[in-house]
């Protein structure tokens, strides 16, 4: 029997879509490319213009955002399928730089509908199509789908790629890429592609990473072998194959690994040059306008306000390099919801010698970690809780991050900072506290 055949076969509007698409499957992540290569095929989904496929732990959102910026500087038509939204999700369908429309949308989705047939698919894999079949119906001169999870597996995958990145590796994911980084690193070599451009930025690549492109015949890429930056405080380097681009500026993202980021879209771009020329005035101007919600994003006004989608180690890491780099500021608060699955030890002993006041939150997911979890793992990594509203450090439970950051705001001077991190719901959450000053926050 179909799944749907209780359901509305068309919802009403696309708030109902999405309610509908979250309650099907039953599993929220299910690996595995036969059921979403099943639809495309039906859909016959296939794009016209080159696909530049980006992967990694952490950098993606990035790297894609600066690809999109350089290449809408240089007057191309862009699609950009990013993940997940802050709070809408026409976030993750830009076209041209703005995000989709419902009725766009809603139209893909009735496409993937009509195909679909008795095939189930999950959330991800239903709206990875949709948002698909609209670029692929869209007048587009490029391309740029960031993956979710992994790559070899994932159902963005079922595109081959002209050019595929992959930012860092790291433990991430474990219960479904596993544990080492070498086992990783092959799942997100499942992008690459015989023949094509495969780039890895990471400055230590896993082994299999690289066995894997060899093994297929893909034509490698490695930071510090086939490009590299170099730069001092003013401007910075890039240097390729046979492209040098040289005076430029920083990117206006914030962050120690940027230039990481940076490089490997030039890299894809120089990879692409014959078919996407791009010039240095654009590449710089790009570079210089890219915008990206909630990586190392410094808000304006006082106290300073931090949003940082860092989830695991690796992007705590850089985050506490980020905020050390920041000058003296007296006290740091943390606004700090995170999933279950995560390594929440591990990204508490990155940043517990940055923050002195941990403002924790429940999440608004089943499989969230409670305020409750979040503070014992904080006291078992020896930091000490003190209720007194003038302590050295403390740590309350909330059960928003808008209650968290209501409460940070509420005691933090005028010289302090507050940095929201641990998971895209918990910035999401205090975005829409700042832009809804009637939210609930109790």
């Amino acid at each position: 029997m179909s799944q749907n055949s209780t359901t509305p076969a068309h919802p009403a509007n696309l708030n109902e879509w999405l309610a509908l698409l979250e309650s099907r499957h039953f599993k929220t992540i299910d690996m595995g490319l036969d059921r979403v290569k099943l639809v495309k095929e039906r859909l016959n989904l296939q794009f016209s213009c080159p696909v530049i496929m980006v992967a990694g732990t952490n950098g993606k959102g990035s790297t894609c955002s600066m690809l999109e910026s350089i290449l809408l500087r240089a007057g191309y038509k862009v699609g950009l399928y990013i993940k997940p939204h802050f709070l809408h999700f026409n976030e993750r369908a830009r076209v041209n730089g703005e995000s989709s429309s419902d009725q766009a949308i809603i139209a893909s989705f009735e496409a993937v509908e009509a195909q679909r047939g008795d095939v189930s698919l999950t959330y991800f894999e239903f709206t990875t199509l949709a948002i698909m079949h609209l670029m692929a119906n869209s007048p587009l001169d490029v391309v740029i789908l960031e993956v979710g999870l992994g790559g070899r597996l994932d159902a963005v995958n079922i595109i081959d790629a002209d050019v595929s990145i992959v930012t860092s590796i790291d433990i991430d994911h474990t219960d479904y890429l596993g544990d080492t980084r070498e086992k990783i690193g092959f799942e997100k070599a499942g992008i690459f592609r015989a023949g094509k451009t495969a780039i890895c930025s990471d400055p230590v690549p896993p082994q299999s990473l690289i066995d894997h492109a060899e093994a297929i015949g893909a034509d490698l890429w490695l930071l510090g072998r086939d490009f590299n930056y170099t730069g001092d405080k003013q401007q910075w380097n890039y240097g390729g194959r046979g492209q040098r681009r040289t005076g430029l500026a920083y990117p206006s993202l914030r962050g120690a690994n940027q230039l990481l980021n940076a490089s490997a879209a030039l890299a894809a771009l120089e990879a692409l040059r014959h078919q996407l020329p791009v010039s240095a005035q654009e590449a710089r101007t790009g570079l210089v306008t890219v915008e990206l919600p909630g990586r190392f994003q410094v808000l304006p006004g006082l106290p300073l306000v931090i949003l940082d989608v860092a989830h695991n180690p690796h992007a705590a890491a850089a985050l506490s390099q980020n905020l050390g780099n920041m000058g003296f500021h007296p006290y740091t608060y943390a606004v700090f919801g995170s999933m279950l699955d995560k390594d929440i030890a591990g990204v508490v002993a990155q940043l517990k010698g940055r923050i002195d006041h941990w403002c924790v939150c429940d999440l608004p997911l089943p499989r969230a970690a409670t305020a409750e979890q979040l503070q014992q793992q904080l006291e078992q990594a020896g930091i000490v809780t003190n209720s007194a509203e003038n302590a050295e450090s403390s740590i309350q439970i909330f059960k928003t991050p808008a209650a968290a950051y209501t409460n940070a705001l509420s005691r933090a001077g005028e010289n302090d900072r507050i940095v929201v991190f641990g998971s895209f719901l918990t910035v999401a959450g205090v975005i829409e506290a700042r832009m809804r000053p009637d939210i609930e926050t109790k």
